[in-house]
């Protein structure tokens, strides 16, 4: 029923006074009053809410969760039930691109995100204190961890295993310069983020975009000192360490005229650093737009014959607006067939830690979405997010489906006519 399990005093327009014996904790983060005035529950945001499609109730929509955070501001208790509906929430931000009034769904979720923390089971908080303190803001830590990754992955419980790729490269390294090959004007030079996850179980995507971008014309640099970007920390509730995660960025990358992202989840938080940690602000542009806007100069692309489905990550789609440009790179390539996804635009479950939180939800979603990619009769479907090609792979695999999963500049960098020579400036390193 419409409301159901709300808190008590919650209206769908405006907020109810029941008195100070709950309210906003005043030492974190908290939804402003002004975000939660936006949203005038007109319900256009229902149909496209993913858990509002599985569920069909109003407190599992954008509009509930808008109206049990208004009913928190004005005094009622945050409870267990107020925390259950935030963290079914996958922050895909579908209601943000169709909503008339610009409501800041996403900002104001990771804000109540961080009210909640401290409600959690000691075991959760523990986990988060670990992953989100500790390893993920250390490129030692991540290295390590994906050392025991053969050892460990076997024994994890299913929903988490899920996660994790079966394989990993924890003593990769990444050029620390990359020129333009013999006889390409060299255009500028951009900044690479290596990432956190991303340099760990997708290096070889890393190694990719080096070699377009630069065959494209571009100095490509891997500055030192750069870490993980802070999106999970602040997805999760931890905001602290994605402000101090956002200066130790803005450090690392001082000085670059561009900062070229590859993980639309990378480069969407990035992209709000200065309204997270304001100076903290960078020229950050995603890799598919970049590449889009900017042309790939004077290269050669050879056929690839293969039928593509191509996977609009929700942070690229609705939070960047990115939905054109990586479709008309890939139809540059000779003999590459792109093929639409049916309801291409829903969310794949994945959402960062979203999959081992909710594996119920994300298991839906997930099975939704490879039924949808083998329904096209692709071999290939191209994924420009992290967490996205692990979940559609996954499930692609549960499925029996021989469907590879493919970051978009993977397709193309095989398209390449010219030889993949580059100079490289200096020696091999990492980020540290």
């Amino acid at each position: 029923m419409l409301g159901t399990d709300l808190p008590e005093g919650t209206r769908f327009v405006t907020p109810v006074d029941v008195g100070a014996s709950g309210g906003w904790d005043p030492t974190r983060a908290a939804p402003t009053t002004a975000d939660l005035s936006t949203c005038v529950a007109c319900g256009l945001c229902l149909p496209h809410c993913p858990t509002y499609r599985l569920t069909g109730a109003e407190v599992a929509s954008p509009r509930g969760r808008i109206a049990a955070m208004r009913a928190i501001a004005t005094g009622a208790p945050a409870t267990d039930s107020f925390t259950r509906f935030m963290d079914e929430c996958l922050v895909c931000r579908a209601c943000e691109d169709v909503c008339p009034s610009h409501v800041p769904f996403g900002r104001m979720m990771e804000a109540a995100r961080e009210q909640i923390e401290p409600r959690r089971p000691r075991r959760a908080r523990l986990a988060h204190w670990l992953g989100f303190h500790w390893v993920l803001p250390h490129p030692s830590a991540i290295r390590f961890a994906t050392m025991l990754q053969p050892v460990l992955r076997p024994i994890l419980p299913r929903r988490v295993r899920s996660m994790v790729p079966a394989s990993a490269s924890p003593f990769a390294r990444l050029p620390r310069e990359t020129e333009p090959p013999w006889g390409v004007a060299e255009r500028g030079t951009v900044a690479l983020l290596a990432g956190c996850v991303q340099d760990r179980w997708f290096h070889e995507v890393n190694l990719a975009t080096i070699r377009v971008l630069a065959q494209a014309g571009w100095r490509v640099r891997v500055p030192k000192g750069q870490a993980c970007c802070g999106a999970l920390a602040a997805h999760n509730g931890r905001l602290s360490v994605a402000r101090r995660l956002a200066t130790r960025a803005t450090h690392a990358f001082e000085g670059g005229d561009v900062v070229v992202v590859n993980a639309a989840g990378c480069s969407a938080h990035m992209r709000t650093y200065d309204e997270l940690q304001l100076g903290a602000g960078l020229p950050v542009r995603d890799l598919m737009a970049f590449l889009h806007e900017e042309g790939l100069g004077d290269v050669a692309l050879g056929p690839v014959p293969l039928a593509v489905a191509y996977h609009d990550a929700c942070h690229a789609l609705r939070a960047q607006g990115i939905h054109a440009a990586p479709r008309a790179l890939l139809a540059q390539i000779p003999e590459l067939r792109l093929v639409e996804i049916r309801n291409g635009d829903r969310c794949c479950g994945a959402a960062g830690t979203y999959a081992a939180t909710q594996p119920e939800m994300a298991g839906a979603l997930g099975d939704e979405k490879a039924e949808a990619i083998v329904a096209t009769g692709a071999t290939v479907v191209a994924s420009a997010n992290p967490g996205c090609s692990v979940q559609i792979a996954e499930h692609l695999r549960t499925q029996g489906a021989a469907v590879e999963v493919l970051h978009p500049v993977e397709l193309l960098d095989r398209s390449l006519a010219q030889p993949r020579t580059s100079r490289v400036a200096s020696s091999t390193s990492e980020p540290k």
